[in-house]
């Protein structure tokens, strides 16, 4: 019988729970029940728990003895006992549990006080017992912290919630944010009596006691939990003034991650208010990062003149750069009259600014590693290692196409290739192409002279001078090209290109205003806009001439909203006959229009609107791209949904009649699908944002595939592709080798050309084995194989010191064009077979404006390459975790310059230096610290 003797404790918890009981029987019945309890009660506790008990006991009866006099010393020991109770984590305190029984009686007896200091002291108490009964009298604590408060004169406020602890200071905050949510539904300030106005006080109340228990979250390290509070009570924007030099940088980093998980106008809310603290405390590169987030002018321009120190602008003119922000933002607007002097920039920021030595430094950036030499196409077929069978003749213009674009990108901005840039004389590929093979040929030039704006028009002046149409075509594309994210002085693809808009020949037109589109891009130039404008609304030009001017003014003005030019695609599209708007072409006319919306959120919705009243059925094909750009990169659940419920329209190749369809009547020719293809690719586009959409994602492709229409399954590819680009992870690498020996042909092509996406700049072994071997499966079909050797070429674009990630900044800011290069890419891949295999396989240059070199190139304060030690690993997310842990993990040291993939993060090594910009990538600026010497001569 020994065991049952050990486990005494077990009376302990009776009275526990009879005490939960308690609330709910008379308070007589609790009285005789409480004489009981205390002789069982009185075996367990400790001689101090009894004298405590006993202590508390007496000074209640002292609060119901008719004697004022009494209470306020009562009040005050009652007080001290609580806040000096300090026991483990894990328990009730003690006074608080010994207390606990009496709450209800207290409550009562509260009400029968008349109204004064010791009343409001009394309730400062009530407040902190209601903790224990946040369960069936919800909101107590507020309410009493309320009632307490109102009942002290002006002049001698409530001491701080925190005063109380932290329990109590959380226990607030909770109730604050229920308490403000169901106030919420009435108008501002009126309250609802419904609710037996349990709670006293305006919102203005709520606010600011949540700004004092923020204020103290804030001192005790608990960050996330002040802005959710705040934020609850829709009054971020006040932590501005709460955070001081230890906090804020936490903070910020908290508000940043949660962007991608707030409906609209929290998030953009959420941006400036960072943005304010970084811009309040001098954080010049944080605060411009957020403000090309919002995609604000006059924010930029404030953020980009707040530095003085030199070097500081240079380090930002940079990020500039590199988001591709037009330069006319930066200069002051005219209307002040501050002209004088402020419009010029000095030289060397300008120089920063238009990304001029871009090139040079790339080419510094090959030398390094080793890859300055250039490729040929049979280093990277590498056929010896593939299975084919040598006897099989293939279709040599197609090979020699596909050869085109392949030493295209594999030696993109090298400017050296042995097939176009540095051929001899009179023995050129180009020749080796035949009609608009050459056009590809000669435009790939522009390609490998990327960025070197005087090598490169010197090399390429000679095409525009050939007799054969297509070769001069090629060569505007090529000027195009190689201006692309690059501005100068000399404006010289607009002096070259602007002449040959007016021509009649159809190759040199287009080819004219795509390079524009190309060389402009995200420029915002209103010249280009009153050259180009015209070419969408004149309805005698063919619809190929329309669409691609849309696009390309869609490139120039990516995510601007351009009013003019939204509201002459618009007209275009209501004024044209239903046959040329059926055409495959009307598809980039559209896209042109979405991108000038791209990431501005509800600014579409009256574009939207106007689309949506127009009869022909591109319609709803408008009102999903416009939608899907104006979303992208939010990771907005809505819109996902928005987008998965177009994917599961089945729509009948023979129309019948439906409810959704306003024109289905028989002699109607059948539905047009098309839209069910950008709806998916939209999907893609709007999750690629945040991590943990794009991998949720993952499983609505996979089920789209099984379960989807052709169109749907052509589509599926592509959005895989652009979910990471350049960012090949196994289980997608996988998924998409699966589908590249798919029966339907279309959908194996779309693969291979995403296989090529997300390996795009990688280098990546395991992808380019599988191309290696689709190679020779494919060996039979040309289109494929044909695809597959482009998907070679992007694999090992620029020998694998480019990206096409849309986002950097450690992947937080996304790129708006590169993000319409590779919407311009995708869109020729939903009908390949009237694109890409077609004539127009030159699309395949639409991803130049998405090529970045991904490297970080340290310089100092005079722009010189100095090389320091760097630690480069895979990103880690710190935000919220305390202390300071490492943010990259598994790293290798490097000596800069150094290439860093799409998901590594970069550190410097020693303290040697002092970084400008937050992030290691691109170029960076770098300081000597002062104080890093001394300690060496110490150490000698």
């Amino acid at each position: 019988m020994q065991p049952t003797k050990v486990t005494i404790p077990v009376p302990a918890k009776d009275p526990k729970k009879k005490e939960e009981e308690k609330p709910e029987q008379d308070a007589k019945a609790a009285t005789a029940k409480k004489i009981k309890d205390e002789e069982k009660e009185g075996e367990d506790l400790s001689e101090e728990d009894l004298q405590l008990k006993n202590e508390l006991e007496m000074l209640i009866e002292r609060l119901r003895e008719p004697n004022t006099e009494l209470y306020r010393p009562a009040l005050e020991t009652l007080r001290t006992l609580i806040r000096t109770s300090t026991s483990s984590m894990t328990s009730v305190p003690k006074p608080l549990k010994f207390l606990h029984p009496h709450y209800p009686g207290l409550q009562s007896l509260y009400e029968t006080w008349p109204p004064s200091e010791d009343k409001s002291l009394f309730a400062d108490i009530l407040s902190v017992l209601a903790m224990t009964y946040s369960d069936t009298q919800p909101r107590g604590t507020l309410r009493y912290r309320l009632l307490s408060a109102s009942l002290r004169p002006a002049a001698a406020p409530l001491s701080e919630p925190g005063s109380w602890g932290h329990e109590y200071v959380r226990h607030l905050a909770a109730e604050l944010g229920e308490e403000y949510s169901l106030r919420e539904f009435d108008e501002e300030g009126v309250e609802k009596e419904s609710e037996e106005n349990k709670v006293p006080g305006t919102v203005d109340d709520l606010r600011k006691l949540a700004v004092e228990c923020a204020t103290f979250l804030l001192q005790h390290n608990a960050e996330p939990d002040a802005v959710d509070l705040l934020e609850e009570l829709e009054i971020v924007d006040r932590i501005v003034d709460l955070v001081d030099e230890n906090t804020y940088e936490r903070v910020c980093q908290y508000m940043i991650r949660c962007v991608n998980l707030l409906p609209p106008p929290d998030d953009i809310s959420f941006l400036k208010t960072a943005h304010s603290i970084y811009a309040k405390h001098n954080k010049f590169p944080q605060a411009l990062s957020l403000s090309i987030r919002l995609g604000d002018p006059a924010l930029i321009r404030r953020d980009f003149n707040a530095p003085a120190n030199p070097a500081m602008k240079k380090q930002l003119a940079f990020l500039l750069a590199r988001a591709q922000v037009p330069k006319e933002w930066l200069e002051t607007p005219t209307e002040d009259g501050m002209d004088d002097g402020e419009s010029e920039l000095p030289e060397d920021l300008v120089e920063c600014l238009s990304n001029t030595r871009l090139s040079s430094q790339f080419k510094e950036f090959g030398k390094e590693l080793n890859v300055l030499e250039p490729k040929s196409l049979e280093d990277v077929y590498k056929s010896h290692l593939e299975n084919t069978r040598p006897t099989t003749t293939v279709d040599s213009a197609k090979a020699n196409l596909a050869g085109t674009f392949v030493n295209a990108f594999v030696n993109a901005g090298f400017g050296n290739d042995k097939l176009m840039a540095k051929a001899e004389e009179g023995n050129s590929w180009v020749y080796k192409n035949k009609d608009h093979g050459m056009l590809s040929a000669t435009a790939s030039l522009g390609l490998s002279l990327l960025w070197d704006t005087d090598e490169g028009l010197s090399q390429v002046d000679k095409y525009t001078y050939s007799s054969e149409e297509y070769i001069k075509a090629g060569a505007l594309l090529a000027t195009g090209i190689l201006n692309t994210g690059v501005r100068t002085e000399a404006d010289a693809a607009l002096a070259l290109l602007g002449e040959y808009v007016e021509n009649k020949s159809v190759p040199l037109k287009t080819s004219a205003i795509v390079g524009l589109g190309l060389a402009y891009a995200g420029s915002q130039r209103e010249d280009i806009m009153m050259l180009l404008l015209p070419y969408v609304s004149d309805d005698s030009l063919s619809m190929e001439i329309a669409s691609l001017t849309s696009l390309a003014l869609g490139f120039i003005f990516v995510g601007s909203g351009n009013g003019e030019i939204a509201s002459t695609i618009l007209q275009t599209l209501m004024e044209r006959e239903d046959k040329q708007l059926d055409e495959k072409w009307a598809r980039y006319m559209v896209l042109g229009l979405a991108l000038l919306y791209l990431g501005l959120q509800d600014a579409s919705d009256a574009t939207i609107a106007t689309l949506k009243a127009i009869e022909h059925q591109i319609s709803q094909l408008a009102v999903v791209l416009v939608d899907m750009c104006s979303f992208a990169g939010t990771g907005n659940v809505l819109k996902v949904q928005e987008l998965l419920h177009y994917c599961d329209e089945h729509i009948e190749k023979a129309p019948k009649e439906k409810k959704d369809e306003k024109d289905a009547t028989p002699e109607e020719p059948p539905k047009d699908d098309t839209f069910q293809a950008f709806a998916v690719i939209g999907i893609a586009l709007v999750a690629m944002g945040e991590e943990v959409g794009a991998e949720m994602s993952l499983r609505q492709f996979n089920h789209l595939m099984h379960y989807g229409e052709p169109i749907i399954r052509k589509a599926v590819p592509l959005a895989l592709g652009l979910v990471s680009a350049s960012n090949p992870q196994l289980p997608i690498m996988d998924t998409l080798s699966k589908y590249s020996h798919d029966s339907d042909l279309q959908v194996a092509l779309n693969a291979i050309f995403a296989m090529g996406l997300i390996g795009a700049g990688t280098n990546n072994a395991r992808l380019a084995q599988m191309l290696r071997q689709l190679a020779g499966y494919y060996y039979k079909e040309p289109d494929c194989l044909f695809m597959v050797r482009i998907a070679q070429g992007l694999v090992h674009m620029g020998k694998g010191t480019l990206t096409i990630n849309p986002f950097w900044n450690d992947r937080t800011i996304m790129s708006r064009t590169a993000v319409a290069g590779l919407l311009a890419t995708l869109t020729a891949f939903t009908e390949a077979k009237g694109f890409i295999l077609d004539k127009y396989h030159w699309f395949l240059y639409f991803l130049v404006p998405s090529m970045s070199p991904r490297f970080l190139i340290t310089l100092d304060e005079d722009l010189n390459n100095i090389p320091v030690s760097v630690r480069v690993g895979q990103a880690v997310d710190v935000v919220g975790q305390a202390g300071k842990p490492r943010t990259i993990s598994g790293f290798q040291t490097h000596s800069t310059p150094v290439r860093l993939g799409t998901t590594e993060r970069a550190e410097l090594a020693t303290e040697e230096y002092i970084p400008f910009a937050h992030v290691l990538e691109g170029f960076v600026i770098l300081q000597k610290n002062p104080g890093w010497e001394k300690e060496d001569k110490m150490d000698m």
